[in-house]
Order: C-alpha cells, then sequence, then structure tokens
C-alpha cells in the first residue's frame, strides 16, 4: 500500500485527519506512535472543532516543521502547501470543506487527508 492509501487507512482505524497524516510519516520522524498521537490529538475535525485549518493540513505542515534540519523557517514551504490544499481541495476550512453552512461538501475527509499527503511528498 503507498504512503497516500495508507494514511487513509490509519484515518478509519481510529486516528483523525491530523493524527493520519503525521502517523504515514512516522518512519521518517523522531517520534514515536503515541507522541505523534498527541501531538495531533487536537485537530480532529479540523483546528478548533472544524471552525479553522483542517486538520491534515495542520499534520501535513507539522510534518514538514519536524523534518526541517536547516536554520531557515518552513513558512515559504508552509504557503505553497496551504495553496496547492485550497486548489486541490475547494477550501482549508474545515466546515467549508465539509459544506457545514452552505450544505455541499467541497471534499470528503478521506481526500482531504489524500491531498495533504501528496502534497507534503511532492515538497520533499
Amino acid at each position: 500500500m503507498d504512503r497516500v492509501e495508507q494514511a487513509v487507512a490509519y484515518k478509519h482505524s481510529g486516528y483523525n485527519c491530523c493524527q493520519s497524516v503525521l502517523k504515514v510519516f512516522e518512519d521518517e520522524l523522531e517520534l514515536s506512535d503515541a507522541q505523534l498521537k498527541t501531538l495531533g490529538s487536537g485537530f480532529g475535525a479540523g483546528m478548533g472543532c472544524m471552525e479553522a485549518t483542517c486538520g491534515a493540513l495542520v499534520g501535513a505542515n507539522m510534518v514538514l516543521g519536524l523534518k526541517n534540519t536547516s536554520e531557515k523557517p518552513t513558512t515559504p514551504q508552509s504557503r505553497q502547501m496551504l495553496q496547492k490544499f485550497d486548489q486541490m481541495s475547494g477550501a482549508t476550512i474545515c466546515k467549508k470543506l465539509k459544506g457545514i453552512e452552505t450544505g455541499k461538501v467541497l471534499c470528503e475527509c478521506d481526500d482531504c487527508v489524500r491531498n495533504a499527503v501528496k502534497i507534503l511528498m511532492d515538497q520533499q
């Protein structure tokens, strides 16, 4: 199973969107499964319970930061990820992605996880 679909499998096995993205990059990070779960635990249903950034995108940004071994900030790459995620998914805010106010789902959670992992892999 490739990394993208493995992240979705984690999502279906009890990890939230953020944790799923973190978990699939566990082999590249110096954190345990328990630490990754804790790190991403506050981002289920997006940051702030759907009020802000999609948890999958937050997880991708966490991975980007954790993997940064240079002195340079990850802000430019983070901005690129945000823009690409918006293009691929239709929004970056969880409740907009889920159509909470409009009734129109722009991107399902599984696809948000896929998009975040794909974008992160392209950043490497």
